[in-house]
């Protein structure tokens, strides 16, 4: 036996002679089993704590017994204990653990371990394993060790239920190949599913299915033994005897038409395999019908990558929006006549997803209002245990109270079915349930209780509709949950067409054309409400950001909703690579403090920050919101602030290598090849290394472009095909013969968009400032004017060091995360809502000027001084920042950010964000009486600009490299 088996050993054998008390022993027990796992005895690891203060919504605090932020949060309970009473309280305990919410949750009654893994699989655990077991089984709980390892479960129903779904997915992909009726074939397949599920969840004769399939594996006919049991299935009257004899009568919509299919060897085994292979009382429907439904027609190796919404993700909408307002007038209740009428309330209450996918939304909402249902009904026999025999232990909770839409005729089938099995699922979970509040029965015998029955299911073809849900009445709702598809309104043309666009736009006449498609259904849902309900929904984390907070969540405040709790922004488990915003809120005025969570990074195991605040306003920042900012127009006259060109293609872009060879055939072709700098090659230096350099024939005629023979054909070779295409195709689609590709094509030697007013603007300068359109740190930089900005930099026309200095200043950066939008966790410089709007210094001093200009030279030269020393890159040098400690970077930033203030008269605690909405207001009430205000630049006091500006830029790459 080794030392660590030993210990292991010697810890269960402590353990067994303690008492099992919660309150007395629990910490004695997590410093034997800290030092089981090799940490000091009687020393907690840095930075865990015994007692962990969690602050609740509505300013409540309570304390969670061990806390090891990054790695675990225990919850202890007396021996004897039943755990699952105490699954909620644990999962609320995670959800408010920011910022320190740590990937694993383990429940502990001092005799067994459930081990959770809330970021992947709610409601039951990864693990399950006895304090005896711990020499065999600690792998489970890999994570306690002081140097962190990976664990190892034993219940992956996340794995299991993708296995099932993928070989379902095939054979119904299979079948469609060969030739069979699509609707046929997934209303056979979605068949084979519910009696799959049915067999191993008690509503089916055990391994009556499995058994059949075999059958049909070895010679019978799959179109007469399974068509057998579903029209079975289908039949009030129960078999009195044979293969069928036990199997009852399920209807619910999906057995109404039976038209069996006559299956092929391996499709049979991907079937059979599906069902002998997985225990389908593991595979989780929460999931399973988006795994399944994503790979319908994909081959096998997207059904293997296919990606699924984690519930953890639901549960951030469903228990803001349904369970905790639920749980809060449960609560208040102070008697058994209100619990009755409450209960009366909640067996009416109506759940709407207008976005409903294959039903994961909705699915956790039915499973939430059963446990409220339940709890509501453990209070009333607590208070009032005559209550038992009127009302009883059945569930009144029904999937005819859930209504969904959906555009998807695969998705809205597959959600039927995911419904359908919810009410069994959580008659199960029923059971469990009253088993473990035994005490509060009359007679104490759960035994006796009376459920709802299982069968038959429910027809749900009136609740779950294939329809536009932009286009179409919403059933009426308590309560609108869902995610709305992820689409930017460019997008939406390209998939659906400008028709549509066009009646998006009829209809929602309110919403900016620019607004992402998701914000629509936040428009909807909020019109439809009534006073005093509620919606939560997941949107782009753009949402917050200019036109779509405008159509979305800017309507919903200015027209009485008030938004309860929001997370701003984090990376999305869903099949989409966004960052997402989920707000939940409620038609009406709530009081009392709310809490905007924001995750930060772009991986679901990054820390979280939580913020604390009276209103949220729409732009989910309890930061000073700035969105009543006015533009400015000088800002906007002359235009200073441009785009940098887009070619279109990369055809027009080439490097070193084309570059030596075009001029090597034809010199005179040099006036039309440019350097062009792109954003990531600024930041990473790559410039440096791998210039390039773009095609730029100006306004030339074919005829002046095909003097330059070699250059034209190249881009006859690389982009005339795609841009012939793209014509062509949209010809097609729109029928017309004249549209945005057609046009292009009649230039299609040309850039996409040339830029000349841009081009004009640098050649009047030595030098110009830019930053990448989309960056996470705040970097501006000059380049050369003979060098080209490509459409991924944003391009300044000022070649001084004080313009320089404002741009780079943390003030300019503040009113850049404000204003402009996101991609992912990176911020996008919006000229039209961060320049336009960002109020200059007025009448700085010339001693103000000068200082800003120089500490911005100063830190220019810093940071080339560090980049040469250390071979680095602006990123490198930047990604400094992100540590703690001395960083000669930082402290010429905060040089160059007090210089700035100065100038703009700010005093050093005054709120940026405030300050500059303020003047920015103050500007544009000059403007529209017609005052002078001073715009962007050098202020027109300072007699001689030259003095203000240097020479260092960034320069052409050399050619003769």
């Amino acid at each position: 036996m080794t030392s660590q088996e030993r210990a292991f050993h010697d810890f269960a054998a402590f353990v067994a002679r303690l008492k099992g008390d919660e309150k007395s022993e629990a910490q004695t027990f997590l410093f034997h089993l800290l030092e089981a796992f090799s940490h000091n005895a009687n020393t907690l690891p840095e930075g865990s704590t015994f007692e962990h203060r969690v602050r609740f919504p509505g300013e409540r605090t309570k304390f969670a017994d061990f806390v090891w932020p990054g790695r675990v949060l225990i919850e202890m309970k007396s021996r004897g204990e039943k755990l699952s009473r105490h699954y909620q309280q644990t999962f609320d305990y995670w959800l408010n653990l920011v910022p320190h919410r740590p990937p694993y949750v383990v429940l502990c009654n001092f005799d067994e371990f459930w081990i959770y893994d809330f970021n992947t699989q709610l409601e039951e655990p990864v693990d399950r394993l006895k304090v005896s077991e711990l020499a065999s089984r600690h792998a489970a709980m890999n994570f306690l060790f002081p140097r962190q390892f990976a664990p190892l479960f034993g219940h992956n129903w996340v794995q299991v239920t993708r296995e099932a779904a993928r070989d379902v997915a095939n054979a119904f992909n299979s079948l469609v190949n060969r030739g069979e009726d699509r609707a046929r074939a997934r209303r056979f397949i979605l068949q084979c599913v519910v009696a799959k599920f049915s067999e191993d969840i008690g509503l089916l004769p055990s391994e009556l299915f499995t058994r059949l399939l075999d059958e049909c594996r070895r010679g019978a006919s799959s179109y007469d033994l399974l068509g057998g049991l579903f029209r079975q299935m289908n039949t009030q009257e129960p078999a009195r005897g044979g293969r069928f004899a036990g199997v009852d009568y399920f209807n619910g919509g999906l057995f109404v038409t039976v038209d069996p299919i006559e299956l092929k060897p391996a499709e049979l085994g991907l079937l059979y395999g599906a069902a002998n292979e997985n225990n389908w009382a593991y595979v989780q429907p929460v999931i399973f019908g988006t795994l399944f439904e994503g790979s319908l027609g994909k081959e096998e190796r997207h059904a293997l990558g296919a990606h699924f919404t984690y519930e953890a993700d639901i549960q951030k909408i469903v228990r803001p929006t349904i369970v905790r307002p639920w749980e809060e007038r449960i609560a208040a209740a102070k008697n058994a006549s209100e619990l009755l009428e409450l209960l009366r309330q909640l067996r009416a209450f109506r759940v709407l997803d207008p976005a409903c996918g294959s039903g994961n939304f909705l699915f956790v909402a039915y499973r939430a209002l059963r446990e409220l249902e339940q709890n509501l009904l453990l209070r009333l026999f607590a208070q009032d245990k005559r209550q038992f025999e009127k009302v009883g232990t059945a569930s009144g909770i029904s999937p005819k109270q859930f209504f969904g839409l959906d555009i998807n005729e695969n998705a809205v089938e597959t959600a039927k079915v995911t419904l359908m099995l919810a009410r069994r699922l959580a008659t199960r979970r029923a059971h469990e349930f009253w088993d473990g509040h035994a005490d509060v029965l009359p007679g104490r015998d759960s035994h006796a209780l009376q459920f709802e029955k299982d069968l038959p299911l429910d027809n749900l073809d009136n609740n779950i509709k294939c329809a536009d849900a932009l286009f179409t009445r919403w059933p009426e709702a308590d309560v609108i949950i869902g995610n709305p598809p992820f689409l930017d309104a460019r997008r939406v043309t390209m998939i659906h067409g400008a028709e549509y666009t066009k009646r998006i736009r009829t209809m929602f006449p309110d919403v900016p054309g620019r607004a992402d498609f998701c914000v629509h259904w936040f428009h909807k849902a909020h019109e439809v409400l009534k006073p005093g309900d509620r919606a939560g929904l997941v949107g782009t984390n753009t949402i917050r950001e200019n036109y779509s907070r405008e159509g979305g969540l800017d309507f919903i405040v200015k027209n009485g909703g008030t938004i309860t709790e929001a997370i701003s922004s984090q990376p999305w488990s869903g099949e989409s690579a966004v960052h997402v915003s989920l707000v939940n809120w409620i038609k009406g005025a709530e009081r009392g403090p709310k809490k905007i969570f924001t995750q930060v990074g772009n991986k679901s195991s990054n820390p979280w920050t939580v913020e604390v605040t009276e209103r949220i306003p729409a732009t989910l920042s309890a930061k000073s919101d700035v969105t009543s900012a006015a533009r400015i127009e000088a800002n906007r006259r002359p235009k200073v602030c441009l785009e940098g060109q887009q070619p279109g293609h990369i055809g027009f872009v080439i490097g070193l290598e084309d570059y030596r060879k075009f001029l090597k055939v034809d010199p005179s072709c040099q006036e039309f090849l440019k350097p062009i700098l792109n954003g990531d090659d600024l930041i990473s230096g790559h410039y440096l290394t791998n210039p390039t350099w773009i095609i730029d024939f100006g306004e030339c005629d074919s005829t002046a472009a095909q003097k330059h023979r070699h250059l034209f054909q190249h881009l006859q070779k690389l982009v005339l095909p795609l841009w012939t295409k793209n014509a062509t195709d949209e010809q097609k689609k729109t029928r017309k013969s004249s549209g945005e590709h057609q046009d292009r094509l009649a230039h299609w030697w040309q850039l996409k968009r040339r830029r000349a007013e841009l081009l004009a603007g640098i050649d009047r300068l030595s030098r110009y400032v830019v930053c990448s359109a989309v960056t996470k740190r705040p970097i501006f930089e000059f380049i050369s004017r003979e060098i080209r900005p490509s459409n991924a930099l944003k391009a300044f026309l000022f070649e001084d060091d004080y313009s320089f200095g404002i741009l780079q200043s943390g003030i300019h950066w503040s009113w850049f995360i404000a204003k402009g939008s996101t991609l992912t966790e990176r911020y996008r410089y919006t000229p039209d809502t961060v320049f336009d709007t960002f109020p200059w210094p007025q009448q700085p001093s010339a001693k103000d000027v000068r200082a800003v200009a120089d500490a911005a030279l100063a830190l220019r030269s810093l940071r080339r001084q560090i980049m040469e020393a250390n071979c680095w890159s602006l990123r490198d040098l930047y990604r400094t920042l992100e540590s703690p400690g001395d960083n000669r970077l930082r402290d010429a930033q905060t040089l160059l950010d007090t210089a700035v203030r100065r100038a703009y008269g700010m005093k050093d605690d005054e709120d940026t964000l405030a300050f500059l909405l303020k003047l920015n207001l103050e500007l544009a009430d000059k403007e529209s009486k017609g005052e002078p205000i001073t715009p962007p630049g050098l202020p027109a006091t300072i007699a001689d600009p030259k003095e203000f500006t240097s020479t260092d830029c960034v320069a052409c790459p050399i050619a003769s490299k």
